[in-house]
């Protein structure tokens, strides 16, 4: 049986291991891609998002921020979601690039004329040849247990990037307005 000094000594490992690997990775994350998807996001009004899993919950996340700063934003497969256009943004997540709804959705989308923004681990998968902007975040797969990229389960690291990712990209987008935290707090959603 462990100890309380043998967990704590664990949690202070891991804490490290998973600070280290999200760094490691972000440090070589290409920059150009991701500005090139930020532009994307600056230049349209009506943002969706679709993910599957822990992606698509990042990316429920980044809707939030982008809402923030006042783009209108929906979330793929919820009721209220309407149809997308070709004025839209289609925004993706999907490490492997070739998770069967989300790849269904960025076609959709294409079919529309809607601009797709992707991020993937793969940049030959068939998410990526869809997209408009890809960012490349490399990261091991979710199936790839044996990997010396990353000591964590599953997808982790892609989905942990991802979060700083798209962080990222709102504090530069907003960064370029001149809109004070109060106003995109006016924002935030008061039935909770």
């Amino acid at each position: 049986m462990r100890t309380v000094n043998s967990a704590a000594g664990d949690i202070a490992c891991n804490l490290s291991l998973v600070r280290d690997e999200i760094a490691d990775t972000v440090a070589k994350i290409d920059e150009q891609e991701v500005a090139a998807l930020a532009a994307l996001l600056h230049q349209t009004d009506r943002v969706f998002v679709a993910g599957a899993g822990r992606s698509g919950l990042v990316l429920r996340m980044a809707a939030m921020r982008l809402m923030h700063l006042g783009l209108t934003v929906h979330v793929a497969g919820d009721t209220t979601t309407p149809a997308i256009s070709s004025l839209d943004l289609l925004l993706v997540a999907s490490g492997s690039g070739t998770t069967s709804g989300v790849v269904k959705s960025a076609e959709t989308a294409a079919k529309a004329g809607a601009h797709i923004a992707a991020f993937t681990t793969n940049p030959d998968s068939p998410l990526a040849r869809l997209a408009d902007a890809v960012v490349i975040i490399p990261a091991t797969q979710k199936t790839d247990h044996g990997s010396s990229v990353s000591r964590q389960y599953a997808g982790s690291l892609f989905e942990q990037v991802l979060f700083v990712a798209t962080e990222a990209i709102f504090q530069s987008l907003w960064d370029n307005t001149d809109e004070p935290a109060e106003q995109l707090w006016q924002r935030h959603a008061n039935l909770e």
